[in-house]
């Protein structure tokens, strides 16, 4: 999918990895998220029916049901694991959106134009895993005017949002705000088209499970056990 006219040529795929056990070791830890909300002004709501989340942490039970034994680990089953849009291969948001606000890159990034949103949300009823938010309000009034990042664009009432994959960042050759504020490093970024990327490495010799991978979508997150 393009948006039909901002075509972006890459031979690259970006994806992400997240290394369970690493993430485990300081399971209170969230620097990645703050890392990320304070980058892209996500706004701190606290109403958790119109938060904005565009990356969170959730159990791995929750996030990736199914996948366990009776002989799993408990530790493994509780831990609370990163979550956040999946780059989709064949993303359903991309397929409903009535006014193509929302895309997918050729190097496989979905992003969305946040002036074309029409705020139908027919993009988050299509998305398997809850990981985009709708602005019930103003968002800009739910940011500290010190904390605003002049670098990054606010967004308005009644349009969706999500992670983007630092899009902005892997366009000028720099790395993702939640990866790189990771003191674990647990969340492993790269080219799936390379074998020599660090998430190559990451995932060979490592059981890898995606979320949701039979609904045939495609997910580019990948999660090590």
């Amino acid at each position: 999918f393009t948006d039909g006219g901002l075509k972006t040529p890459s031979t690259k795929r970006w994806a992400m990895a997240v290394d369970m056990r690493a993430c485990m070791r300081r399971e209170r830890c969230e620097d990645c998220i703050a890392a990320c909300h304070l980058g892209h002004n996500v706004p701190e709501i606290q109403d958790v029916r119109r938060a904005i989340t565009w990356i969170w942490k959730d159990e791995f039970d929750r996030a990736l049901p199914h996948v366990r034994d009776e002989y799993s680990s408990p530790d493994m089953r509780h831990a609370r694991t990163v979550l956040l849009c999946n780059h989709c291969s064949e993303p359903p948001c991309v397929r409903v959106c009535p006014a193509r606000a929302t895309w997918k890159r050729e190097d496989g990034i979905v992003v969305i134009d946040q002036h074309r949103c029409i705020g139908c949300r027919y993009c988050m009823a299509a998305c398997p895993y809850g990981s985009r938010s709708f602005n019930w309000s103003d968002p800009r009034k739910f940011l500290a005017k010190e904390k605003i990042n002049p670098a990054y664009p606010t967004r308005t009432k009644g349009t969706v949002e999500k992670c983007e994959f630092c899009v902005e960042r892997v366009d000028r050759g720099e790395g993702l705000l939640c990866a790189a504020a990771c003191k674990e490093k647990a969340l492993i970024y790269g080219d799936l088209r390379d074998p020599a990327s660090g998430i190559r490495k990451a995932l060979e010799g490592r059981t890898a499970l995606r979320r949701k991978s039979e609904l045939g979508t495609g997910p580019a997150v990948y999660y090590l056990l």
